[in-house]
């Protein structure tokens, strides 16, 4: 392997590659829109698709596709070939600004959740500029990828991408205007930044491949409790296997040629489980990036032999995985609102972001609960590895104690002004020692940022970014209008008093302490926090009038767009939940029972060998019951399951049809699992025939 620098995004078609290939006014205008937000004109983005053409076929293309984030998990595209008549009976390669700018996938299948119908089905892809295009290498050849967003010929959003970028617009607008009322004039454009910090899990391909449920589910519906574990403790940042480690350097080779800034890897908790984070990026290129860095990781596994599961919990009885979004605020001049500054002015802007967040927690937490809401996630909420659903913010011993005294001062002249900013510019040196250490938090300040821990590792960013531009949105504009009501005073004594009732008002939405502790749910009860353990009913919060009023009054979602999300989701949770119920069914019918039965069929063989022995038939007969009776359970137990389906299917609506499985059919799944695990621990190895956790957690050399 050479230097990094040498490969870094050879795939992609970044700013240097366009200065290269056009002139200075295509290059400044087409950053410019970038930077400021501003509509491209049709010249421009003629100029850019040529430049990016020629280049894109230089390097190999033959297709371009645009790139999408439908409402489900992933991506998706459709190629088309670089091809068209001349005129003359031949063909010509060709690309417009047109065709960069927009395409007409149709894609009538994707889920809509009411807003289009089978025979209205045009869906529009729009270019995204501000995320670059580039190049995807496969075997046989390579496709120019542009990343875009996905709407209805109308215009409304069927895609995730769109809604963050509306929340980035809004959270922008509101910042400015906080800025300029602050005095602070240079700030032009907000940024925000994030790294999604992704686990996931590494098993043996031949192995993997015998077990329907991990292949099929991406998790184990059934497995007895294994020998080792995570009981030793000893596979945190332990020392990576070689194979591991292969497969680690090819990982980060082609992250890099991609442009993901990709820097830390490592061993996580359970046994086969690692880590992979990248350096910051603006937020929408951070989930672009990370929606990449997941196919890449299955194709580079794949090659390496491997399964690479994203599931929030493949495995019962161990920790799961979670994809840590970081979140940060600033502006154009590289400033950051969640950074503790030796400037006063800027400390008083520090101060009032974390108000703005504290606000829009205390009014919207169900709204960061329902971006975190899925099928795996609620497998690994509150399980001791990952925060629980009760959504509360944690800042630190030292923070804390600095905004109790903001609250509590008596007035805020210059040399309390001054002493607070003290007290925050003493934050980089104690935050070592402070800020990091509740890792049961699901949303912690942590320096210069805060990150949130609650979701799940195959989760699209896009929900949980929206949500958290809109609380902190909610809150400066909330305190925009505080500050407006008090005018003629000084504008930082004004903002410090509104502070101070903004942190009176908040108090009940930060927690210092153990989120996994019992007292910590009876406590958040007494503070009527938002509390929703069933996933469905968690994400009936976007149905809200709190939560329609949020997305419309900020024109990111219409309340029709919001009701149409809300039915997808339960839909993928209640197909998700029954693809698993099915899967149960046919490991039933097709492995466990068969295997079970045999078991019978030869300790009976051994029950008459012994009785025409020894003429006792005692040896074997407490075996043959206890499994007969287990035969008879699981017997049982498919039926049940079979009924519960064939029920569910025929439930019209999706909130009712989730919420069912939510709550009945996950117990009943919950009771067949325990049966078929207790049959794992009694039978031979050479009559089980599915691998146990033991032998799916082992990596050989």
């Amino acid at each position: 392997m050479g230097r990094v620098s040498e490969t870094y995004a050879e795939l992609v078609f970044n700013e240097q590659k366009l200065k290269s290939r056009v002139n200075e006014r295509v290059y400044e205008n087409f950053i410019k829109a970038i930077k400021d937000g501003d509509a491209l004109d049709e010249q421009i983005a003629d100029d850019v698709a040529h430049a990016m053409k020629e280049w894109a076929i230089e390097n190999g293309a033959t297709h371009f596709t645009h790139w999408f984030q439908p409402q489900r998990n992933g991506t998706a595209e459709k190629h088309d070939a670089f091809l068209d008549y001349d005129g003359e009976g031949g063909i010509i390669e060709t690309f417009s600004g047109k065709q960069l700018i927009q395409s007409e996938p149709d894609a009538s299948s994707f889920p809509s959740g009411g807003i289009r119908t089978t025979f209205e089905a045009r869906g529009y892809t729009a270019w995204d500029p501000s995320s670059p295009a580039f190049l995807r290498d496969e075997i046989n050849g390579r496709s120019l990828v542009i990343p875009s967003l996905y709407l209805s010929w109308t215009g409304e959003a069927l895609d995730m991408k769109t809604p963050l970028l509306r929340s980035l617009e809004s959270l922008n607008k509101e910042a400015i205007e906080l800025q300029k009322i602050l005095g602070n004039r240079s700030a032009k454009r907000i940024k925000v930044y994030s790294g999604l910090e992704q686990e996931y899990f590494l098993i043996s391909k031949p192995t993997a491949l015998l077990r329907d449920d991990i292949m099929i589910a991406g998790r184990t519906v059934f497995g007895a409790d294994p020998s080792k574990g995570q009981r030793m403790e000893d596979h945190y940042f332990g020392s990576i296997k070689p194979r591991v480690m292969a497969f680690m350097n090819d990982l980060d080779s082609e992250c890099h040629r991609y442009g993901i800034p990709v820097k830390t890897k490592h061993n996580e908790v359970a046994p086969n489980q690692f880590e992979i984070a990248p350096l910051y990026e603006e937020l929408n290129l951070a989930i672009d990036h990370n929606l990449l860095l997941m196919d890449i990781m299955r194709r580079v596994a794949d090659d390496h032999d491997f399964v690479c599961l994203h599931h929030e919990k493949p495995f019962a009885g161990l920790n799961g995985s979670g994809k840590h979004m970081n979140w940060s605020i600033g502006d154009n001049t590289g400033a950051n609102y969640l950074e503790p500054s030796k400037s006063p002015s800027k400390n008083i802007s520090f101060l009032l972001t974390l108000g703005a967040l504290l606000i829009g927690m205390h009014k919207h937490s169900g709204l960061l609960r329902a971006s975190i809401a899925d099928a795996g996630n609620e497998h690994r909420l509150g399980s001791h590895e990952a925060p629980p659903s009760i959504l509360s913010v944690y800042l630190g011993d030292y923070l804390a104690e600095l905004l109790d005294h903001i609250e509590s001062a008596k007035s805020f002249n210059d040399k309390e002004i001054n002493y607070i900013s003290h007290g925050i510019q003493n934050m980089p040196r104690i935050v070592k020692d402070y800020s990091d250490r509740n890792r049961t938090s699901p949303v912690a300040f942590t320096g210069n940022k805060f990150e949130l821990r609650a979701l799940g590792s195959n989760a699209n960013g896009s929900d949980a970014g929206v949500a958290l531009n809109l609380i902190c949105a909610y809150g400066y504009r909330e305190i925009i209008k505080r500050i407006n009501g008090e005018k003629g005073k000084d504008v930082k004594e004004t903002a410090l008093k509104v502070l101070q009732t903004v942190l009176s008002e908040t108090k009940n939405v930060r927690f210092e302490g153990n989120n996994y502790s019992d007292d910590w749910k009876k406590e958040a009860a007494k503070r009527k926090l938002y509390i929703e353990d069933i996933t469905p009913k968690a994400i009936s919060y976007y149905q809200t009038k709190d939560c329609i009023d949020l997305f419309t009054s900020f024109n990111v979602l219409t309340e029709r767009e919001c009701n149409s999300r809300t039915e997808i989701k339960y839909e993928a949770y209640a197909t998700t939940k029954m693809v698993e119920l099915k899967i149960a069914v046919d490991m039933l019918r097709t492995q466990i029972l068969p295997n079970l039965k045999d078991h019978i069929i030869q300790a009976g063989a051994a029950f008459d060998t012994v009785a025409n022995i020894n003429g006792s038939s005692d040896v074997f007969k407490e075996e043959i019951e206890c499994f007969t009776e287990l035969y008879i359970k699981l017997k049982k137990d498919k039926r049940e399951l079979i009924t519960f389906i064939d029920k569910v299917d025929n439930v019209d609506s999706a909130f009712d049809r989730a919420l069912d499985i939510a709550t009945n059919g996950l117990d009943l799944l919950s009771k067949v699992r325990e049966n078929v695990d207790q049959v794992e621990g009694l039978i031979a190895d050479d009559l089980w025939g599915l691998p146990r956790y033991d032998e799916l957690l082992t990596i050989n050399d």
